[in-house]
């Protein structure tokens, strides 16, 4: 389970709720942090969103101009902005439900 994500230098730290560090990746592999929860971070490189484990093992990846502007991550959804629209997300970043705003 993630608790905290540390960036130290040019490296995220993965911390459990032990305080123990879990894993450690250097940000060129994996792009700016946008947002974590207990299950799994976001991450923006170039134009991508990508989703990864607590191990920064990689579960999907998706094009911004397909999803939108990165709002935030709660539980275990994720919300991004696109055209005046809201939409919830899961990791896989299969669309949940959307609204207009």
């Amino acid at each position: 389970m993630i608790a905290d994500v540390i960036r130290k230098g040019s490296y995220y730290q993965l911390i459990d709720q032990n305080n123990k560090l879990i894993k450690e990746i250097h940000e060129t592999y994996v792009g700016e942090l946008k947002g974590f929860n207990s299950k799994y971070v976001i991450c923006r490189k170039g134009s991508y969103f990508a989703t990864y484990d607590e191990t920064f093992k990689h579960l999907k990846e998706i094009h911004e101009a397909t999803i939108g502007e990165f709002r935030n991550t709660v539980g275990d959804t994720m919300t991004f902005l696109k055209n005046s629209y809201i939409g919830t997300y899961d990791v896989n970043f299969k669309k949940i439900s959307e609204r207009h705003i």
